[in-house]
């Protein structure tokens, strides 16, 4: 999550019996996000709205580090920005606000 300049909070890599990890990252903004791992694939259908100082940089800066975007910064029924999907699959939207007014 440092692509996205998350931080990690606190991190217990296996918790009760079943062994399974928890983790917490914050944003700068103090929001928390608490991940545990359920051992067995995840399809909520649900998405995460990732706000961001620039979506286009950081679209440029994540596809130069290997990450592989679904859809590039574009217009998108929800507004403007870019989609990529994090190592278990789940949708991250990203977006900005400037580029949202202008171009969503």
């Amino acid at each position: 999550m440092s692509h996205l300049d998350f931080s990690v909070e606190f991190e217990v890599p296996e918790r009760g019996a079943a062994g399974l990890g928890v983790a917490a990252l914050q944003d700068d903004s103090g929001l928390t996000l608490f991940l545990h791992q359920t051992g067995e694939p995840t399809q909520s259908g649900q998405a995460a709205y990732i706000q961001v100082d620039d979506v286009e940089a950081t679209f440029q800066r994540l596809s130069n580090a290997g990450i592989v975007f679904s859809i590039a910064p574009s217009k998108q029924f929800w507004g403007y920005g870019a989609t990529l999907r994090d190592p278990d699959g789940h949708v991250l939207h990203l977006w900005d606000e400037t580029s949202m007014a202008a171009k969503g």
